[in-house]
């Protein structure tokens, strides 16, 4: 059991949850998180990653049972002799494979452990069938989603004026293809704040306060959870939390994947959506605004000429969030879901499963996400809630339109 999975068991045990062994759309899902860890995938292309394998599962249990609509356009009998636990497994390495074959030893190893628990008949074989060519048809279809066209992005300069020469962080993704969406900006958001406005002086002074790297304001408690908030966990810690609601619920494996495949859809979605507007409106970020305050026409907002952020500053826009994006679309799957009750989890940080933070429900991990990149100094306010309400807004519309209950 790798170190990833140790973590997610013990800290199920720990809030409650009798996990006897992970279902198969959850060991997939770790699988695909050490694949990608092993290769360095993060970001934009992780989030696509997983929207990959986890819609191919969900796809494949449901040529089988029957249970949720299908996400792909491919005509697939329904055939209810297969293994619906070999379908998913074998969905997922058909996909993990496409992207990254030279994780090969790995994922083989991970199928055949999945193959250990199903009886090695007919239904096996058929499950196996139907799986790879629902992966095939689902990463054949996303094939062309222009996540992988050449970045061209134009840095805007006058002629012989020297910009920061460091490249925006994928750049395409603001015109990709979005997963059950019409467009990219289906989604988009009013401008940003008036640099002269009252709002946008709020936002500037508790950025300021809370997030600079000499703050006396943000407390030790504040600042550790920065910390844990890192990139790396931002995306892994909401699957750690559906893992451990959705075992302690014991959801079947048609159940299970319509969550996973919910979840993975709405987060891949979050990175096109908010690039799109991100680069739409190309909002500077707090270290660039405080530094330049006394160029924005506010008296209310101070210049702090050496202002530097707890967190090292994303290369790309700040406006709107992709945390309080990312929060909005989780909580929002997940509440829909499972409900807004109370709702006790355990996330980890995947570099050091000694490090944990435990959350009483959805909304609480939601608020956390979201103060976190104020503390840290890299978002306003306003790009939060205004990114959180575009995540619920995926949410709603991925729930209602797509893995809908066939009857």
């Amino acid at each position: 059991m790798n170190v990833l999975k140790s973590a997610i068991v013990g800290l199920a045990l720990i809030s409650g949850t009798t996990l006897a062994r992970a279902d198969v759309i959850a060991d997939w899902n770790i699988t695909a998180l050490d694949v990608m860890k092993a290769v360095n995938v993060a970001g934009n292309p992780w989030t696509r990653s997983l929207a990959l394998v986890n819609v191919s599962m969900s796809d494949a249990v449901n040529s089988v049972q029957n249970q949720y609509s299908r996400y792909t356009r491919a005509e697939f009998p329904i055939d209810p002799r297969a293994s619906a636990e070999a379908a998913a497994a074998a969905a997922a390495r058909e996909i993990l494979m496409r992207q990254y074959p030279g994780q090969k030893a790995r994922i083989d190893a991970a199928f055949a452990e999945t193959m250990q628990a199903i009886p090695e008949d007919s239904a096996r074989v058929a499950g196996i069938a139907i799986g790879e060519k629902v992966a095939a048809a689902v990463f054949d279809e996303r094939r062309s989603d222009a996540t992988n066209v050449p970045d061209t992005y134009r840095p805007i300069t006058a002629p012989g004026v020297w910009v920061p020469t460091t490249p925006p962080l994928f750049p395409q993704y603001a015109t990709a293809k979005p997963w059950g969406m019409d467009s990219a900006s289906q989604f988009r958001p009013g401008r940003p704040p008036a640099l002269d406005s009252a709002l946008y002086a709020r936002d500037y002074n508790e950025t300021k306060e809370m997030g600079g790297v000499k703050s006396t304001k943000r407390t030790d408690a504040q600042s550790d959870a920065v910390r844990f908030w890192t990139q790396a966990n931002l995306g892994p810690a909401w699957y750690q939390a559906a893992w451990q609601v959705s075992a302690r619920r014991g959801l079947s494996v048609a159940d299970s994947a319509r969550v996973f495949a919910l979840m993975s859809m709405a987060l891949a979605n979050c990175f096109i959506v908010d690039w799109d507007a991100k680069f739409q409106y190309n909002f500077w970020r707090p270290i660039t605004a405080i530094r330049n305050g006394d160029q924005d026409g506010n008296d209310a907002t101070e210049r702090d000429a050496g202002w530097q952020p707890l967190n090292t500053t994303p290369m790309h826009p700040e406006y709107p969030s992709q945390a309080g994006i990312n929060a909005g679309a989780a909580r929002g799957v997940l509440e829909a879901v499972f409900g807004s009750a109370p709702e006790g989890f355990v996330v980890t940080d995947t570099s050091d499963a000694r490090l944990t933070r435990q959350y009483a429900s959805f909304a609480q991990m939601d608020q956390e996400h979201k103060e976190v990149r104020i503390w840290g100094g890299i978002h306003f306010r306003n790009s939060l809630e205004v990114g959180e309400a575009m995540g619920h807004k995926i949410a709603d519309h991925l729930v209602a339109n797509y893995m809908t209950p066939t009857r």
